[in-house]
């Protein structure tokens, strides 16, 4: 499985009607991956 970039979260937006810079998309990725470490966490301390 491919590693999620940047450039192809920018991509996916774009395709989907959203335009954000490259920074932007930086962000959200870096947003998704400290949300998903979150979701685990609560999972494995039940």
């Amino acid at each position: 499985m491919d590693k999620l970039t940047p450039q192809k979260v920018q991509e996916m937006l774009r395709q989907r009607g959203t335009i954000v810079t490259l920074e932007q998309a930086t962000a959200i990725l870096n947003f998704i991956r400290k949300l998903a470490n979150v979701a685990v966490s609560n999972y494995l301390q039940k």
